[in-house]
C-alpha cells in the first residue's frame, strides 16, 4: 500500500546524541512515523529525562536509552552489544552525535583536534561498520549521518569541524556505493545554523545573529525538527531508490551568491 511509503512500524532504530537538539528531534520524528528508537548520548540524566517526555507521547513505541560515549571504542561496542539485546538486527541508524571547538587552527592542541575527529567521524564509521552485519538482517535499511554546510564550504567553525563533516560527507558516499547490494542505503544531511543549545551562545551575539541571517535567503534561523525531517524522509520506503546523497537543510546558504 502506499500509506505504507511513509510508516516506519515494526522497524528499530539507534540514534546517537538523542537526549538534545537535533538529535532529540530526529528521535521524536522516527517515533512519529512509527519506529521504535534506542537513543544514545552521553548524559545519562538527560536521557532518561527525554525518555519519559518521548514515552508519555507516543506510550505505543519502544523507547530505550543508554548513556555511553561515541568517541570511545568500548562503549561504541558496548552499544552494538546493547542493539542485539533488543532485537534481531537493526532497520535504521543515524550517526548524529558530534562535537566542536572553535579556535584559530594553529591554536588547537593535539587532543583538542584528536577528539573532534574521534567524536564526529571516527564514530560513525565505526558503528556503521559495527552495526553493518545488524543492518544486513533485513532487506532493506538505511544510515543517515548528520554533517554540516561547514564540510562543503568554508564557515567560521574552526578547520577540525569542517574537515570531519566534509570526511563524513565523503564516508556517506562512499558506503552508499560498497552496501547498496546489501541493501543498506546511505545518506547525510548538512544543516546550517540551527536553534540548539550548541549554537545559542554565537547566535546571542547580535552583529553576529545580523551577519548570519544576511548569508541566508530565507533570513531566519533553522530549527530542530526541520533537518529531523529530512532525516525521516531519508529513513522511509518511500526514498528507497535514493542513496549517496547529501541534503543541506540550510534556508539557502549554500546556493546564496552576491
Amino acid at each position: 500500500m502506499a500509506a505504507n511509503r511513509w510508516r516506519l512500524e515494526g522497524q528499530l532504530a539507534l540514534v546517537t546524541g538523542a537526549s538534545a537538539g537535533i538529535g532529540l528531534a530526529i528521535t521524536h520524528e522516527l517515533l512519529g512515523f512509527g519506529a521504535d528508537v534506542l537513543m544514545v548520548a552521553r548524559d545519562a540524566d538527560a536521557l532518561q529525562d527525554a525518555r519519559q517526555d518521548l514515552a508519555e507521547e507516543f506510550p505505543e513505541r519502544e523507547i530505550s536509552v543508554l548513556a555511553a560515549d561515541v568517541a570511545d571504542d568500548e562503549d561504541r561496542r558496548a552499544i552494538l552489544d546493547w542493539v542485539e539485546d533488543h532485537a534481531e538486527g537493526l532497520n535504521i541508524l543515524v550517526n548524529n552525535a558530534g562535537g566542536n571547538v572553535t579556535r584559530a587552527a594553529v591554536d588547537y592542541t593535539e587532543d583538542e583536534w584528536r577528539g573532534i575527529f574521534e567524536t564526529n567521524v571516527f564514530s560513525a564509521f565505526e558503528l556503521s561498520r559495527y552495526a553493518h552485519p545488524l543492518l544486513t538482517r533485513h532487506a532493506a535499511s538505511c544510515i543517515v549521518n548528520v554533517g554540516s554546510v561547514s564540510g562543503i564550504t568554508a564557515v567560521r567553525s574552526g578547520a577540525p569541524y569542517g574537515m570531519t563533516k566534509a570526511a563524513l560527507h565523503q564516508l556517506t558516499r562512499n558506503l552508499a556505493a560498497e552496501w547498496a547490494e546489501d541493501g543498506v542505503r546511505v545518506n547525510a544531511v548538512a544543516p546550517w545554523y540551527i536553534r540548539t543549545r550548541r549554537t545559542s551562545g554565537p547566535l546571542s551575539d547580535p552583529d553576529y545573529y545580523d551577519e548570519v541571517i544576511a548569508r541566508t535567503p530565507m533570513r531566519r534561523i533553522g530549527e530542530p525538527e526541520e533537518v529531523a525531517a529530512a532525516v525521516g524522509f531519508l529513513c522511509l520506503p518511500a526514498s528507497s531508490y535514493i542513496t549517496g546523497e547529501c541534503i543541506a537543510v540550510d534556508g539557502g546558504f549554500l546556493r546564496y551568491g552576491f
